[in-house]
């Protein structure tokens, strides 16, 4: 991949459904103030997860690479927990996409099943990660350049609707009556907790491009330069849209409407708004279809060269891609969807809980071993200066990282809608222990030696 891709890649992880649809909710329940205070605090979150795993995939770029981070600084129990517990995150967020493509395509097409519709998308996106990961790589550039597209040109219009420069049908011009009338927090300070969960996960999907990092184009460059823009440039993207919704939707509307972008285009009498949402909207689910068959294919991969999975998902195909690895994550992903029609109470109810802890657990993870993997670095008598990209304030980043993690899972304990899924979430991170426990027993991975410096060119020794 160029430095483009991995761009667009990052950027593309985090603008999705969290923001098309999730913003009004957000909006309703912490007021306007609120809304911009949980993005704000989620993305500084964001930028420290983004910094600890730069620094960790400049010295490994090695596809999979938490997974096979996590195992050799924390632990092998915890890389191969890791490494199963985002893969079945992802196969179930794919299943679950499939679907919601195929119930989108219903408002253009309602005499075509959704089923039908979904296979469609199964076979495109199959193809798309089978071909080559620079096919995969340049799909998603124009998946995410769409998403980044109408999010821009909604900011503009937006804010022209705020200032009076285009009109809003038969209202007044808005300006700011709606953050001085009702308050920044009109919910109360508390609310920004209740709303922080569903925000934080809304930018999980930036660590893909530490899976990516084994098959970027000249990795000590590349990943830096991406952190550095994608982290401001989401933040910006976010706050600015969040700004713009509150000011024209009085928030205790916004979490009633289908989206709020499309509410806004249609007051501000954009032709078929409703249709051009649909579509980006569709794009968006698309794109974390593709994104999410790429990384867990390549988690797969990474467990089965690190022999936490067969060695058959080892295998590459002619074109360099693990192709049994996305066949079995693709099927996989199809039994998620299924399971969401004929056991929705049960199996599937465990599986969403699992994919909903699996992005947090994974941050933490990311942090913990940045952490550890620093103080080998340094207890081994090498310099600083030799890291091509370095995580700043340490150890202080990095402890505050996996303390942000931690409340996260407290503020879910507390929600009592949402604290099953930590039930079945941590049950299933100790299933993976106990049985990496009982198939490998206690030994451990082999310590890599970090003698200084430390050449990229043969970093991806350091893990096999």
């Amino acid at each position: 991949m160029k430095s483009r891709h991995l761009f667009m890649l990052s950027l593309g992880g985090v603008i999705g459904t969290g923001l098309f649809m999730g913003a009004g909710y957000t909006i309703n329940e912490a007021g306007p103030g609120g809304a911009v205070v949980a993005y704000l605090i989620s993305g500084l979150l964001m930028y420290m997860v983004m910094a600890c795993l730069g620094e960790l995939s400049v010295v490994m770029p090695v596809s999979g690479s938490f997974q096979s981070h996590a195992r050799k600084f924390v632990g092998p129990g915890t890389g191969f927990m890791v490494g199963w517990l985002y893969w079945m995150s992802w196969v179930t967020t794919v299943g679950l996409e499939f679907t919601a493509a195929g119930i989108l395509m219903q408002r253009w097409f309602p005499d075509v099943s959704v089923w039908v519709w979904s296979a469609v998308f199964v076979v495109l996106l199959f193809l798309l990660n089978a071909l080559t990961t620079r096919g995969f790589a340049e799909s998603e550039y124009w998946f995410a350049g769409i998403k980044v597209f109408a999010v821009i040109l909604f900011i503009i219009i937006g804010g022209a609707a705020m200032f009076g420069i285009t009109s809003l049908q038969d209202r007044a011009t808005p300006f700011f009556s709606n953050f001085t009338d009702f308050g920044l927090f009109p919910t109360g300070f508390s609310s920004v907790l209740v709303v922080m969960m569903t925000v934080v996960y809304a930018f999980q999907g930036s660590e893909i491009m530490g899976v990516a990092a084994g098959e970027t184009e000249n990795p000590g460059r590349n990943i830096p330069r991406a952190i550095r823009n994608i982290v401001f440039r989401v933040l910006i993207f976010y706050v600015l849209a969040i700004i713009v919704v509150s000011a024209i939707i009085p928030y205790s509307d916004a979490g009633l409407l289908e989206s709020p972008f499309v509410t806004v285009f249609d007051m501000v009498g954009i032709p078929y708004a409703a249709d051009i949402m649909n579509f980006v909207i569709l794009t968006a689910i698309l794109s974390v279809g593709n994104t999410g068959l790429y990384a867990s294919t390549r988690l797969l991969w990474a467990l089965s060269k690190d022999k936490m999975a067969p060695a058959v998902f080892g295998k590459l195909s002619s074109r360099g891609v693990p192709m049994y690895a996305l066949l079995v994550t693709l099927a996989f992903s199809l039994i998620s969807l299924l399971t969401s029609v004929v056991a929705a109470e049960t199996v599937f109810v465990v599986l969403l809980s699992v994919s909903g802890l699996g992005g947090t657990m994974t941050w933490l993870v990311i942090a913990l071993t940045q952490y550890k993997f620093r103080k080998q670095y340094l207890r081994e008598g090498n310099e600083l200066k030799d890291l091509k990209f370095k995580v700043p304030f340490f150890p202080y980043l990095p402890i505050l990282c996996i303390l942000l993690c931690i409340a996260i899972f407290v503020f879910t304990a507390i929600d009592p809608t949402q604290r099953t899924s930590l039930y079945y979430g941590f049950g299933f991170i100790a299933l993976c222990y106990l049985f990496y426990y009982f198939k490998f027993g206690k030994k451990k991975a082999d310590s890599p030696v970090l003698a200084a410096p430390l050449p990229i060119e043969t970093a991806e020794k350091l893990v096999p």
